[in-house]
């Protein structure tokens, strides 16, 4: 069964599936989680962050064909936003869903990028101590505060009002900040003589 492709709406039905273990990520979350890998300072290696994908389970696959079909459009996904950030212009997009009233939900693909910040918590440190770098990881980092309760969540970074104006411009404000994190790193590596690719 080689050359099989899943799309990614397939891929979504299975993250839902009984297949994919209870904690694993839904799409958005996947997508976000991918786009924090490609525009980190660090490679993180496969074997590591697909583990992270499925909540350190292992899911049930059919079998081995059905295993490399969803895990190669994991990989063609991560392909695709580097590709999507790396074109002029960008054309990068998140995957965001909407709910029933037709409102954006950015926060699981903001939690999903936190999740991949966390995996190098110190590699990312000099992006927030970066003023123009941190802009751009702030709107993320409280997206993904949403995603959790009041106790958790800390003081808020925005306003109320910042937060709901972030919400609804969320589709065109995170593939831009994906991208400048990315040309931080790129330009941070390049400074020093080693370019990341």
């Amino acid at each position: 069964m080689d050359g099989v492709k899943v799309s990614l709406d397939e891929l979504a039905h299975f993250l839902n599936s009984d297949s994919a273990p209870a904690g694993c990520m839904d799409l958005s979350e996947l997508d976000g989680f991918l786009a924090g890998l490609v525009s980190g300072p660090q490679t993180v290696p496969r074997e590591e962050w697909l583990a992270e994908v499925w909540d350190n389970e292992e899911p049930e696959y059919a079998d081995d064909a059905e295993r490399q079909a969803v895990e190669q459009a994991i990989f063609d996904r991560y392909d695709a936003i580097a590709a999507g950030l790396d074109s002029v212009p960008l054309s990068y997009t998140a995957i965001l869903w909407q709910d029933e009233a037709g409102t954006t939900v950015a926060e699981d693909w903001a939690a999903g990028f936190m999740q991949a910040v966390s995996l190098r918590t110190e590699a990312w440190q000099p992006a927030l101590a970066d003023e123009d770098a941190s802009m751009l990881l702030i709107p993320i980092a409280s997206l993904a505060g949403m995603a959790l309760s009041e106790s958790e969540r800390g003081e808020p970074a925005m306003t109320d009002d910042a937060l709901e104006g972030l919400m609804e411009d969320a589709e065109q404000v995170l593939p831009v900040c994906v991208l400048g994190l990315r040309r931080f790193w790129r330009e941070r590596a390049s400074g020093t003589g080693m370019v990341r690719h």
